[in-house]
């Protein structure tokens, strides 16, 4: 799959996701302890259905075109979670959305029976943040025969922000990323099911989120569809000075720069403003052809 100027065409559980235009994914975490909506959702292990609901009717009414779901937390200094509660909370999550929202469901998961239960109950597409490292992960995911995100990461979520380091960010993370399409095609996972995500804030200094942002168009080389998840993250607290409930200005002018720059889908927690900025930008974009 090669992504031209009109282009690509996800097919996600039988679902048509058309990237000619760049789209919005909406942020479901189903966590006590993710760095911005943490315990929104979830709460003594108990799901919140009715806000859950709430939330995903939202997001789609706001003109989000994918839900990503996650139920371990993968901020700087997270506590891995067992196998066991992570797929306690997708898949009870999963069970609550997927009869009552029309959506595509993306599993926001490292964990091979999370990604099959999952698709199993209607998930679209998988976005690991360990790129299909995790051991069963890529067999897994060949399984479900659906799309995957495959996404850069120094180190692991508990020591990934503590001394990163590259000699040159950019063509590393390019480097890595090809290394992962290649061992998904070996797997049996044709390159039409990839996208690539550089991951911002994840084992990278200020100074390498921007060099990325910067940069982003050099991932096209792959010919990939891009994601790009800056919402709220610490690379624009850093420039802001603002906490993260309060980061929705700098998170739109990331998302904008980001499409500028290359990217197809932009991960956030604020879906109505960010399809608001996308629209204008497409708007000029289609002015000027």
């Amino acid at each position: 799959m090669a992504v031209s100027a009109s282009g690509a065409v996800l097919n996600c559980a039988g679902t048509l996701l058309d990237l000619s235009t760049p789209k919005v994914m909406g942020v479901l975490n189903i966590t006590p302890d993710s760095f911005s909506d943490g315990g929104q959702l979830l709460a003594n292990s108990k799901i919140d259905a009715d806000e859950l609901l709430a939330r995903a009717e939202k997001m789609m009414c706001d003109g989000a075109a994918i839900l990503d779901v996650g139920g371990e937390s993968t901020r700087p200094g997270a506590e891995p979670v067992s196998e066991q509660e992570e797929l306690d909370r997708v898949l009870g999550a999963m069970e609550i959305l997927v009869p009552r929202v029309d959506a595509i469901y993306s599993l926001d998961t490292s964990t091979a029976s999370v990604m099959r239960e999952g698709a199993a109950r209607g998930a679209g597409l998988i976005n690991d943040v360990r790129a299909l490292l995790r051991d069963g992960a890529l067999a897994a995911a060949a399984e479900t025969g659906l799309p995957v995100c495959l996404m850069h990461m120094q180190g692991n979520p508990q020591t990934m922000q503590n001394n990163p380091a590259y000699s040159e960010v950019v063509a590393e993370v390019l480097g890595f990323l090809t290394s992962r399409v290649d061992a998904c095609e070996r797997a049996g996972i044709a390159r039409e099911r990839i996208i690539l995500d550089p991951g911002f804030g994840f084992g990278k200094t200020q100074d390498h989120n921007l060099h990325l942002l910067n940069e982003l168009g050099a991932l096209k080389k792959l010919g990939l569809p891009i994601l790009a998840g800056m919402s709220r993250k610490s690379m624009i607290g850093n420039v802001t000075g603002r906490p993260p409930e309060d980061r929705l200005a700098g998170s739109l002018a990331a998302a904008l720069i980001a499409v500028q720059n290359g990217a197809h889908i932009i991960r956030v927690h604020d879906v109505s403003e960010t399809v608001d900025v996308l629209a204008v930008y497409q708007a000029l974009k289609e002015v000027s052809e």
